[in-house]
């Protein structure tokens, strides 16, 4: 497959361990889940052999209407004014909101609850991420045929939010899982699965032309197509992943180093404790976490 073209897929992967990069304490991941009756849930599993659970607790009760949630990129929280404050995106059906609302520090009861609408036609994509470096964000979304990875620019301006598509990439047909491992001023990285097995990163320009020219490189060759969601989280130079087989509900945790073609070093952890069943996934993010990192 040429560096520059997607013609068989890509693939998601992972991480590296804190006691890879020269730290004692394992990193963690804290994976999140939009319930069947719209609760949002945090598990966070420590990057050992054999995996641990550290956390699984229902953050907040009733955030969505039952069965509606259909995607989530990363939801962002931390503790402000004696309580805690989370915000994302959501599609609900067809239509996208960004969204906000309060806990006690820890989870509990939901306060000060907003849902804005931006807008429907949303049943046409199967994947929406967010990439925010310094004061830009873009917004990463796949049509659900695969042909076309298309990219937002997000703005700001006196207190509303502004989407404006302004590039796309085509030919992503078979991509199973995608998940966002890097991102710099200049460009985002993901992982990907793929229907064929194989495991890819993808390097996207989050700037300069409407024609994306993906900068494609395999991982691995086989194996990795029973993923079909991919749960990604920062640590030390490489990434730890979640790899959730959506028809089995098992969830397997990698720690995949420095992105390096089929030279990356990528260690599975083993099986993530319990089952993977809710309908929707998510990576918790902090406010204090380092946004910018890269390869």
């Amino acid at each position: 497959m040429a560096a520059a073209t997607l013609t068989t897929g890509l693939l998601t992967a992972g991480t590296a361990t804190a006691e890879q990069s020269g730290t004692t304490a394992p990193c963690r991941i804290s994976v999140g889940s939009v319930t069947a009756g719209g609760d949002h849930r945090m598990q966070t599993f420590s990057a050992t052999a054999p995996v641990t659970k550290v956390t699984d607790k229902i953050v907040a009760k009733d955030v969505y209407p039952d069965g509606q949630t259909r995607l989530s990129p990363a939801v962002r929280y931390g503790p402000g004014e004696g309580s805690e404050l989370h915000t994302g995106q959501v599609v609900l059906g067809s239509v996208l909101y960004d969204f906000s609302y309060r806990t006690p520090v820890g989870g509990g009861t939901v306060s000060q609850k907003q849902l804005t609408r931006v807008g429907p036609g949303w049943q046409n994509y199967r994947s929406l991420d967010r990439s925010t470096v310094g004061a830009k964000s873009v917004e990463w979304s796949l049509t659900n045929d695969g042909a076309e990875l298309e990219r937002r620019t997000v703005k700001t301006e006196n207190g509303r939010v502004y989407r404006h598509m302004d590039g796309w990439a085509s030919n992503f047909r078979g991509v199973k899982g995608m998940a966002l491992i890097s991102q710099t001023s200049r460009y985002d990285t993901f992982l990907m699965t793929h229907s064929t097995g194989r495991l890819y990163t993808a390097r996207l320009p989050r700037v300069s032309g409407h024609i994306i020219q993906p900068v494609v490189k395999p991982i691995r060759m086989s194996t990795w197509g029973v993923f079909e969601t991919l749960v990604a989280a920062p640590c030390g130079q490489g990434t730890i992943v979640l790899g959730i087989d959506r028809d089995t509900g098992n969830g397997y945790l990698y720690s995949v180093g420095h992105a390096n073609g089929l030279s990356t070093v990528i260690k599975g952890l083993g099986k993530a404790p319990g089952t993977f069943k809710d309908p929707v996934y998510f990576s918790w993010t902090k406010y204090s976490d380092p946004l910018l990192f890269g390869e």
